[in-house]
This record gives C-alpha cells, sequence and structure tokens, in this order.
C-alpha cells in the first residue's frame, strides 16, 4: 500500500516523552527555523518540563494521546526500559497515516514495529548538542518508510547538526560513540580545567580556555579533513610541552580507556535492545 506523504510545508510534530533530548532537539529545529514551535507539542506530568518547552512556544497537552492525534510526525523520546508500555498503549492511535520515529537506544526496528503495529517507523540516534545545532544523528528506515519520510526526518534533524544514514545492525555502536560520546568529552574538558587550576589558572579562564580548545581541536578535524593524528603531529614539537603531555595521557591509557568507554556503552545498548 502507498504511504500518504505527509505534508512538509505543514505537518506537525509531536514528542511523546518530554525529557532533555526531546527538549534538545525542539529548541534546535525552532532556532534552526525548520519548524516554528507552534508546530510542536508535547506532554508531560511533571510542571518544570511542561514549563521548560512552553518557554519556547512548544505546544504542550493533558495527555500523550492527544499528542499523536494532533501530530503527523510522532517522535518516541522515553527511556528505552519504557518505550515497549508507551507504543502498545498508542497502538490504537498509530495509524500509518502518521510517521513514527524513536530515538530510545538500544529498541530495534522489528521490535518497535511489532508493538505499533505498523511499519512506517524511522529509528533515530541523536545526540544532545542538537539544542546548540552541533548533533551527531544517524538514521534507520523500516518497512513501509518512504524516501521522502526519510528525506523529511533527514531535514528534521539535519536542522540542528550533521545527519548520516547506516544499516541498524551498526546502532549499538554508533550509540556508544556519539550517544553516549557527549558526555566522554565533558568529563574531559571538566578534567583540563582542573588541570588548569591545578597549574595555576583561574577557574573561569581555565573552563574557557578548556572548552574552546576542544571546540577548535574538533572544527580542525571536520573543515581541514585531515587525520587526526596528522594534526596531534604537527602541535607535537621534539622536546616540547605537547609531547610531555602526551606521554602522560599514554601512560594513564588514555585512548585505551575512550576505546573502552565506547565499548562499554555499546555493550550496554546491546543489552537494553535484548531485555
Amino acid at each position: 500500500m502507498e504511504m500518504a506523504p505527509i505534508p512538509s510545508e505543514t505537518y506537525k510534530l509531536g514528542f511523546i516523552g518530554a525529557g532533555k533530548l526531546a527538549e534538545s532537539i525542539s529548541r534546535g529545529v525552532v532556532r534552526s527555523g525548520v519548524l516554528p514551535p507552534s508546530r510542536i507539542r508535547t506532554s508531560h506530568s511533571n510542571a518544570d518540563r511542561r514549563n521548560a518547552f512552553q518557554s519556547f512556544g512548544v505546544t504542550v497537552l493533558p495527555r500523550n494521546d492527544d499528542v499523536v492525534e494532533d501530530s503527523d510526525v510522532v517522535i518516541f523520546s522515553v527511556k528505552p526500559q519504557v518505550v515497549k508500555d508507551v507504543v502498545l498503549q498508542l497502538k490504537p492511535l498509530l495509524s500509518e497515516k502518521k510517521l513514527l520515529v524513536s530515538v530510545a537506544a538500544g529498541i530495534k526496528l522489528k521490535d518497535l514495529e511489532e508493538w505499533a503495529g505498523q511499519s512506517r517507523f524511522i529509528r533515530v540516534m541523536p545526540n544532545t548538542p542538537s539544542a546548540v545545532g552541533e548533533a551527531a544523528s544517524v538514521m534507520s528506515l523500516g518497512g513501509s518508510a518512504t524516501k521522502e519520510d526519510g528525506d523529511l526526518i533527514a531535514k528534521l534533524f539535519g536542522s540542528v547538526g550533521k545527519m548520516w544514514r547506516a544499516d541498524e545492525k551498526l546502532f549499538d555502536a554508533i550509540t556508544g560513540l556519539s550517544g553516549s560520546g557527549p558526555a566522554y568529552i565533558y568529563l574531559a574538558i571538566e578534567a583540563l580545567a582542573d588541570g588548569g587550576v591545578a597549574a595555576g589558572l583561574p577557574r573561569e579562564l581555565a573552563l574557557g580556555l578548556a572548552s574552546q580548545t576542544v571546540l577548535g581541536a574538533a572544527s580542525m578535524v571536520t573543515k581541514t579533513g585531515e587525520h587526526p593524528g596528522k594534526l596531534k603531529d604537527d602541535v607535537a614539537s621534539p622536546g616540547g610541552t605537547t609531547i610531555a603531555g602526551i606521554h602522560e595521557l599514554e601512560k594513564g591509557g588514555f585512548r585505551g580507556t575512550l576505546m573502552n568507554a565506547v565499548i562499554a556503552a555499546a555493550k550496554r545498548s546491546r543489552e537494553l535492545s535484548q531485555s
């Protein structure tokens, strides 16, 4: 059966789950101008969560049922452990006229489609920097999601950062890297700032330098196209300060620890998908 197209110029976007990730995506989409806040809706029982969305113009409805009924595109942004219950509860409203999207880590398309009773589903793994327009998102299309559906979601999430398409079998590793990765980098920024304070810098200056240094280094990789190993070598002069610092990082197993963090998070994602 041919799917009715989603009206790209007028569609309404609904979030089931009004947590930090949904807020980040909503704020980013509004900031980019892809959707006005009047075409976004959600629901939540917590007053602080409701106020967070209403503060930038998003419509907050009384129930999740209302969100689904009043939306053309529905994004499930709830904790992985409760996705099944939430989808099953809303199943009577999830017709194939609606495009369904899941951003829940570790939950497979085949399960989402079974619970929803339809396969017009797209799975997306974004991350929280969507709030500032710098997300790294990956998408995979379900059984009856059309190319046009994919283009619409690519535009939506592409408005808050960069979007890739990948086979769903890669999603656990993607979750471990880009889904959880911002937290690793926040730790690194905090540690760099602490190092600056330990070396005598004022806290505010140390934090500003640390965060801008990480931003600048990431931009060098993405904008120059150079391998990070070469960029590292360019900074590390013979017998200089940088190579002395790198030596300490290597003694502490810095690269292996980061690799292990990605692998551990990917493993946890697989566990969630099997539970």
